[in-house]
């Protein structure tokens, strides 16, 4: 078997502690966990093995959705340059590794969770029923979190509400697309059963688990989406996304992380006191189970940034359209930048950046000297050779998803990286983005005092001025700069596409996306000095007129219909039904599926 297959099979095989199989005859979106692997009669028994059974889902699930969610859906929305590939024009299909290994991944969560509910309820051992609806409360909540990307990315999609019903029917082969509509209600539907069961203990959240206000906040911002998908804006949705959003800001216990750049790093003593994060993949490392742990920093970091040698992020990083965002720009001398809030560098690590948290036994990270000072770190990229290039064309490379280097992650967690191995959570939901839920909310309801109060909020978080008014501008652009790299962006156009298309494409012609000339010659020549030495900032004077945008990757054509991708290939292929060009049927969610399952038979 070839090593990417192998892989896959390894994916679906192993989890923190359930066997996986595909059922081979069925389609992905049928992937389930083996029921032959463990049984109820010897696993949860007791409080704790209920509790383990749902930590899997935290993790390796996802594992195989990284590369769409972190980069792939960000160079969609112009938040990321990769040259001019499917997802920079717009343009990525069924046939494309990524889009397919995100769409399996999703499917298997789905599965999963509806297998460890359904094992969970047939449990005959001494568990508490507290802790066992806790446990199906959560797998509710990452179902949910799963449509949600689901029908964000493809738009009408099949339904699997049970995959043991459908498998023992043998139907799997004759599921229809049901219209998204139908779909933003299943997902709504789903949470409110997850909220029925999961605990209001505010404690809960410091500790990274889903409690019942990060199912609430998810909530709201499922009908904040669905508010538009109808082509116009439905009040009594914003009016739901506004409420819920508010109700975990007042009542969940929960508050934004003082240091804005703490959210992203190793320690979690930094950001899980304040139960900023409502949702996040939590990795480990060191368990040896592939997919369990996190690997983001090999896909975006620069190579040599750890000791492994499997980093290859230096060709894409930050977009130049996202730099001016931030009102920064690469042509600029490092020197004469000015950031305007704490958030820029963040996000985006730029030539002359330093960072004390990468790097802590070398005394930080410091980018003059990481590519061209070979005393300060022989195994960077300048001793590979003297022909790589510094950085990334867009003259920036990603700071969120990194960890720095080996020292640093066991002088943070007591325990080791690996290759494509480390431990730093990935946050897919957290309490800034529910505090500009609310204020998007407000400004579309016509209450524009509630909404500049939490846009100042989270902006003096960072240290950026305040506004002292707020637009539904103002709350888009706040938007990307507190979520940018963290594979929001694309599904903000996404829902705004719904009813609001033609300033969605607008905006999207409008960036720059594409890359500089020169720079990586004027970056060098600022810091090395004639003989090949380096210097460091003054070495030559910084020349802006040597460094040219080449505009040949803008978007000049974006239709509607790219807001949505395709099924992968193999899908359509299985099951016809899911192909582009077959409508989807309408289904009442709600008298056709229900959860009484779980909350009768509990």
């Amino acid at each position: 078997m070839e090593d990417s297959k192998m892989k896959k099979f390894i994916k679906y095989i192993v989890t923190a502690m359930v066997l996986v199989l595909v059922c081979a005859s069925c389609e992905k979106f049928l992937d389930r966990p083996a029921e032959d692997s463990y049984t109820t009669a010897n696993y949860y028994q007791n409080d704790t093995q209920v509790e383990q059974s749902v930590n899997y889902l935290y993790n390796s699930p996802w594992y195989d959705i990284i590369r769409f969610y972190i980069y792939g859906s960000e160079t969609m929305c112009g938040n990321v340059f990769q040259d001019n590939n499917a997802y920079a024009t717009l343009t990525v299909n069924g046939t494309d590794a990524d889009l397919k290994n995100m769409s399996y991944s999703l499917w298997a969560v789905n599965a999963q969770c509806n297998t460890v509910i359904n094992n969970i309820l047939n449990s005959t051992g001494t568990a508490s029923q507290a802790v066992k609806d806790k446990a199906m409360g959560e797998a509710l909540a990452w179902k949910a979190m799963a449509y949600f990307l689901l029908v964000r990315t493809f738009g009408d999609v099949p339904i699997i509400h049970n995959n043991t019903e459908v498998i023992k029917e043998a139907t799997y082969n004759q599921q229809y697309k049901i219209l998204k509509t139908d779909v933003y209600e299943y997902i709504i539907m789903t949470l409110e059963a997850a909220m029925e069961l999961l605990p209001k203990d505010p404690n809960i959240g410091k500790y990274n688990r889903i409690d019942y206000y990060a199912a609430e906040g998810l909530l709201a911002k499922v009908y904040l989406t669905k508010a538009g998908v109808s082509g116009s804006l439905d009040r009594g949705d914003l009016e739901k996304a506004r409420d819920y959003a508010l109700d975990v800001i007042k009542n969940s216990g929960r508050s934004l992380t003082p240091n804005y750049s703490d959210i992203f790093r190793l320690q979690p003593s930094l950001f899980q006191q304040t139960g900023e994060n409502l949702f996040s993949w939590q990795w480990v490392s060191g368990s040896g189970i592939w997919t369990a742990q996190n690997s983001i920093q090999s896909d975006v970091g620069p190579l040599g940034i750890d000791e492994y040698g499997a980093t290859w992020g230096d060709w894409k990083g930050p977009s130049i359209d996202l730099q001016d965002a931030f009102g920064v720009s690469a042509d600029i001398e490092p020197a004469l930048r000015v950031d305007r809030d704490d958030r820029r560098v963040a996000t985006i690590m730029m030539f002359g950046d330093f960072y004390p948290q990468y790097w802590q036994d070398k005394g930080g990270f410091d980018m003059y000297r990481f590519y061209f000072d070979d005393t300060y770190y022989p195994s960077g990229l300048e001793a590979n050779g003297s022909n790589h290039q510094w950085c990334c064309q867009s003259g920036a490379l990603y700071a969120k998803h990194l960890y720095g280097c080996g020292s640093d992650h066991s002088a943070a967690l007591g325990v080791s990286a690996d290759r494509m191995c480390y431990q730093l959570p990935t946050h897919i939901l957290r309490l800034a983005d529910i505090y500009l839920i609310y204020a998007e909310a407000c400004v579309l309801t016509g209450d524009d005092s509630s909404a500049l109060e939490y846009v100042n909020l989270v902006r003096a978080r960072a240290h950026a001025a305040p506004l002292k008014s707020c637009t539904f501008e103002d709350v888009w652009k706040e938007r990307r700069l507190e979520l940018a790299l963290e594979g929001d962006r694309w599904y903000d156009f996404v829902r705004r596409s719904y009813y609001d298309v033609d300033a969605c494409i607008a905006e999207l012609k409008a960036q720059r996306r594409s890359y500089w000339d020169g720079i990586t010659d004027v970056c060098k020549n600022y810091v090395v000095a004639d003989n090949g030495e380096y210097v460091g900032p003054g070495a030559h004077s910084w020349d802006s007129s040597s460094i040219i945008y080449n505009p040949k990757n803008d978007l000049a054509d974006v239709k509607a219909s790219m807001f949505t991708v395709p099924f992968p290939t193999e899908d359509v292929v299985m099951n016809p039904n899911v192909g582009s060009d077959v409508e989807a049927i309408h289904l009442d969610v709600r008298e056709t599926f229900n959860y009484d399952y779980i909350l009768l038979n509990r």
